[in-house]
This record gives structure tokens, C-alpha cells and sequence, in this order.
């Protein structure tokens, strides 16, 4: 089935699913939460995560683990955007249960770092499955971080996916893209819905598609040693960083590290251009996404001109993280 025959139907799937929920009352973002009503306080239905699961099942291929852990996380995150699984701490528990499975069951590892010290340690059994799973933890949770406003969340994993397919094309890697070209074509769709406020991937989404795109670098980075295991994590350091930033902001300040958190980047810039822009809130939601990510795409292209430099991969990273620092400071005091 070609690209075009993909999103025809995810597009039919979201007319339909953006139909049936609203009348039945279903999946319905009924903001539990403080942050969840920060930008857009509609009752808009939490459906993303549900087509892109009906969608991946239609069309990828994957082996049946596979298909059955990623499952399994999507339904860890709908029960939490319907506020059934409360607790963080029973979250977080299903979280690593769910991703050790993968790992257990898969194998998947990160093999190299190219710190020596580092690169022993992952030889070492029990640090190997810890570091993986701290790893796409700090993704799934970063990345439901970031679905804080339209576009950010899909746009983000747009332009990875464009990276990776880009990349495989570029040094003829031994990595099949149909599964990529795919979700990048079911994401497209998801793209136009999300940007009009139609609905919001919620916890489920945010966890399904971080999984599977995390799961695809891991392999990616070690199908061959042209890609530097920083091009990786220059391609997740967004989320990854609002993750560690988030939990360090909440420690310095005493709030329980498990807790909502409405101060994100992204929702300072929200407010931001709130009191310059008199545009509806879904306008504005979706401009903030769009300017996170065309910076972002702007990295992505630099760190792929760089994708077995470590040194120029770990000096980008760096300087991410300093001007994140910097326009989040600044952000602040503006808006006070």
C-alpha cells in the first residue's frame, strides 16, 4: 500500500473516530488537570493516540511483541488521560514494566556512548537494561511534555522521521523505511488535525509514537558506526531535556517531582505571544509549535552535515541546552 493510500484513509479514520467520540461522549479531554486547560480550556476529544494505534495496526509491520508492547503503552497512557490510572507512582511503574518487556524480549541496547568508562559499564548486564530503559523513559515523558500545544508534539516526531529517512537514503544503511514512511504519512495527517485543534494525542499517542521512534534510533545508531550516538541524541534532546529540566525545576522548588507542571517552554512562549498577537488561542497554540520546531528542524539539519562528528554533535547539545536556559529565563521575567 502506497504513501498516498496511508493518509487518504488515516484522514477518513480521523473524520470518522473526530465524529463518534463527541456524540458518545468518549475520550473527551475533560481537563482533570490545571495544565491541561493551560492553553486550550475546549473540551476537545483526546483521539490522536487512538488513530495512530488503529493505523499502525492496519499498515506497519511489525513482529507480534512488538505490536503487543506498543499496545500496551497506549493503554497505559488512555488510562491515564481518562484519569483512571491517577498515581504517577503506579504510572511510572507500568512505564518501566511495559519498556523492560520491550528490552527483555527484543534485545534492544544501546552499545556505545564513546566514553570508555561509559562503554564498559554497558557490558555490564544489569547497567545495560538500566540505561536503556532510563532512556526511553525520559523520552515518553518528555515527549507527552511537549504535547502541551498543537503541533509541537507530531511536528517534532515529523522532522525526526524526516532525519532518519534522509540519513538510511543518504549512506544507503541496511534499514527497511516503509514503517517509517508510514508513520511519517499517518503523522501528516494527524499534523492537519492537531494544528485546527481537532484533538490532542493525549498520554497514549505521546507514549505509543515516542516509543516506536525511540525504539527505531536505538537500532539505527547501531546499524553502523558513520552515525555518532550524539546525532541520536541530538535528534531527542528536546524532549529529553524538558523531561530533566521539568524534574530539576520541581526539586529546586520543593513541588513533588511527580506532580503537573504548567511552566514548560513552550507554554511560556504560549503566553509570550498571547500578549503581543490578539489571534484565537488555537492560532496562537499552534504558532508556538510551529516556531519550537522550525528551530529544532534548523538543529536537525546541522547535526546531519555532522553525523559521526561526536565533538560537533556534543558542542550542539550543548549550546541547545544553554540557549533553552536562556530564552526560558528570559521568557519568565517577560511574562511576569
Amino acid at each position: 500500500m502506497s504513501e498516498i493510500d496511508v493518509f487518504l484513509i488515516s484522514f477518513t479514520l480521523c473524520l470518522i473516530i473526530n465524529y463518534i467520540l463527541p456524540k458518545y461522549n468518549f475520550l473527551i479531554d475533560k481537563k482533570f488537570f490545571p495544565h491541561k486547560s493551560f492553553v486550550s480550556k475546549n473540551s476537545v476529544p483526546i483521539s490522536g493516540g487512538l488513530i495512530f494505534i488503529l493505523t499502525s495496526l492496519l499498515f506497519l509491520r511489525f513482529d507480534n511483541i512488538f505490536n503487543y508492547i506498543i499496545f500496551l503503552i497506549f493503554i497505559v497512557g488512555i488510562l491515564s488521560d481518562l484519569n483512571t490510572l491517577k498515581s504517577p507512582y503506579k504510572r511510572f511503574f507500568f512505564q518501566i514494566s511495559v519498556i523492560l518487556t520491550l528490552v527483555f524480549l527484543n534485545k534492544i541496547f544501546i552499545s556505545s556512548i564513546r566514553i570508555p568508562i561509559f562503554d564498559y559499564l554497558l557490558t555490564l548486564t544489569f547497567f545495560k537494561y538500566f540505561f536503556v530503559v532510563f532512556c526511553l523513559l525520559i523520552l515518553i515523558n518528555g515527549s507527552n511534555f511537549i504535547d502541551g500545544v498543537n503541533t509541537l508534539l507530531i511536528g517534532y516526531f515529523l522532522s525526526v522521521i524526516l532525519v532518519m529517512i534522509i540519513l538510511i537514503n543518504e549512506y544507503n544503511l541496511d534499514f527497511e523505511t516503509q514503517n517509517l514512511k508510514i508513520i511519517f504519512s499517518v503523522l501528516l495527517v494527524l499534523y492537519v488535525f492537531n494544528f485546527f485543534e481537532k484533538f490532542f494525542c493525549g498520554d497514549g499517542g505521546s507514549y505509543a509514537i515516542s516509543l516506536i521512534v525511540g525504539y527505531y534510533l536505538i537500532e539505527l545508531s547501531n546499524l553502523s558506526l558513520i552515525i555518532s550516538p550524539y546525532f541520536i541524541a541530538c535528534l531527542l534532546w528536546y524532549p529529553a531535556y524538558e523531561c530533566l529540566f521539568s524534574m530539576i525545576r520541581k526539586k529546586i522548588k520543593k513541588y513533588e517531582i511527580t506532580g503537573p507542571d504548567n511552566r514548560h517552554l513552550h507554554q511560556l512562549l504560549f503566553i509570550f505571544f498571547k500578549k503581543k498577537m490578539r489571534f484565537k488561542s488555537w492560532v496562537i497554540s499552534s504558532l508556538t509549535g510551529i516556531s519550537i520546531n522550525a528551530y529544532n528542524f534548523i538543529v536537525f539539519y546541522i547535526a546531519i552535515s555532522n553525523v559521526s562528528q561526536t565533538k560537533t554533535l556534543v558542542f550542539i547539545i550543548i549550546l541547545n541546552v544553554m540557549l533553552y536556559n536562556y530564552i526560558y529565563f528570559i521568557l519568565k521575567k517577560k511574562i511576569r
